[in-house]
């Protein structure tokens, strides 16, 4: 017994130091710094189909042995326990799959309105070290197909410290009166750059853009025809997907995960009027419904701390509370670029999920009340989803560090046979829509996100009241 608990230590421990070094090592695998097509893409493919075969060949020599383990479990009162809590939760997963899957059946985007029913519109776009990007940003907005005279382009640079204010000079310089550049005094922080938008907008509609996004020429009109379209719409999603995908292997694989996550997850929430993330590449905002909630946005705290990430998500929540719908418009269609090596990619995941947290603990407060006339079952679920995600997370680290443990193999088996299951339904739905092949970066993504993002979750939860940007070169606050 006492050797058994040492070694449990001594694992726990190494584990501990192999997490410890995981995202530099994983950077270095993953890194490319060639200015050509990555010649380590189909390589990290091909790798990923040999571990999804040998997961499937270990599930096989080890099936008997996983049932005799389910046994063992089954006849201990905490083993018991935790088969009747894992299967709830499986069933759940797939009940929700489904009723996912018929509200995005059931999603369609709303065609563009006609230019007399445009309404006006303000386009924000909030710039931090962007450099030339910002206008090449600037430039795709002011080639929208959208009516010059309803049209205001706003620029906020803030305190930039590269060259970023003298590419928005250049925009000015090229577009004239048709866009507004405005320099903050000091880094504050994207938030308060779209609050001072925010307050000079003069559209009824916002617009926010991220200045690493580029827009389609149709863009802007079919994000804000919804507003038109349903007076109780209070903001927009619009479709994201990846700009610099051409190249390295992390934006190919973000390229596939984004397709799923807004034109299947989103689809499915916006047919519930219930889009819980508007996101900062591409969202639109009744104007009456950001001042309605703008005091409360700006001076938002989380823990005693003033909260300077999540604006995006925050905002869509304060919509929401006020009874508002928030949908989706998959035909409104923004390329914006991610991080293309692992450091910057577990940085931006964490942001995410620290926002997630937050968001979901100030959601609970309202979403079981009345807090709009009808369709509350579906953001209900919606929330109990997000809610188990983040409740269970520790269980589950706990579980897999266990399993991983008593039976390596086994857990390398049939952990490799899930995600070929799961990400199959990536790889068919990306095919469906986009005819081609790229799909297949969903194994790859999975198998990544398994063995070397698994943390993210715990490490947002614990870490929750932290803040900073991470990724935009401002130091992180504690």
């Amino acid at each position: 017994m006492n050797t058994n608990k040492k070694s449990s230590k001594n694992f726990l421990a190494s584990t501990k130091d192999k997490i410890t070094a995981l995202p530099n090592t994983i950077n270095l695998l993953l890194n490319s710094k060639s200015k050509t097509e990555n010649p380590y893409n189909r390589i990290v493919l091909l790798s990923s189909f040999l571990l999804l075969i040998l997961g499937i060949y270990f599930f096989s020599v080890f099936h008997g042995d996983f049932q005799q383990f389910n046994a063992d479990r089954m006849s201990t009162t905490l083993g018991y326990s935790f088969i009747i809590i894992a299967t709830s939760l499986l069933a759940f997963k797939i009940l929700f799959f489904l009723f996912k899957a018929y509200n995005y059946y059931k999603y369609k985007a709303i065609e563009s309105v006609s230019d007399e029913e445009l309404p006006t519109c303000t386009v924000i776009v909030p710039a931090y070290n962007e450099g030339k990007q910002v206008w090449d940003t600037l430039k795709s907005l002011a080639n929208s197909n959208y009516p010059e005279h309803k049209l205001q382009l706003l620029s906020i640079d803030d305190g930039s410290k590269d060259d970023t204010w003298d590419w928005m000079l250049k925009a000015k310089e090229e577009l004239g009166d048709r866009l507004e550049i405005l320099q903050q005094p000091k880094n504050q922080g994207k938030r308060h750059a779209l609050y001072r938008g925010f307050n000079i907008g003069t559209g009824d509609i916002y617009v926010t853009v991220d200045s690493d996004s580029i827009v389609t020429e149709d863009t802007l009109r079919n994000l804000v025809s919804p507003f038109v379209k349903d007076e109780n719409c209070g903001a927009v999603a619009g479709n994201i997907r990846v700009l610099n995908n051409k190249k390295e292997m992390l934006p190919k694989m973000l390229d596939v995960s984004f397709v799923l996550s807004f034109e299947f997850v989103r689809s499915a929430e916006s047919n519930l009027n219930s889009v819980l993330c508007t996101p900062g590449a591409l969202a639109a905002y009744r104007s009456t419904a950001v001042h309605e909630c703008l005091p409360q946005w700006i001076n938002q705290t989380f823990m005693g701390q003033p909260s300077d990430i999540g604006e995006d998500r925050a905002m869509t929540n304060m919509i929401l509370k006020q009874g508002k719908y928030v949908l989706f418009q998959k035909n409104a269609v923004a390329y914006t670029n991610v991080p293309e090596e692992y450091l910057g990619l577990y940085k931006m995941f964490i942001r995410w999920g620290r926002s997630n947290v937050r968001e979901n603990l100030e959601m609970s407060k309202y979403v079981f009340t009345n807090f709009r006339e009808s369709g509350k079952s579906g953001i209900r679920l919606l929330f109990i989803s997000q809610f188990l995600k983040i409740l269970m997370s520790y269980p589950l680290l706990i579980s897999m560090l266990f399993f991983v443990l008593v039976h390596p193999l086994l857990f390398l088996g049939s952990t490799l046979v899930s995600i070929l299951v799961v990400s199959t339904f990536s790889v068919l739905f990306f095919a469906s829509q986009y005819k081609t092949t790229e799909g297949f970066w969903a194994y790859s993504y999975s198998i990544l996100y398994t063995f070397a993002l698994f943390w993210i979750t715990p490490y947002a939860i614990a870490t929750a009241n932290r803040r900073g940007w991470l990724t935009r070169g401002l130091a992180e606050k504690k």
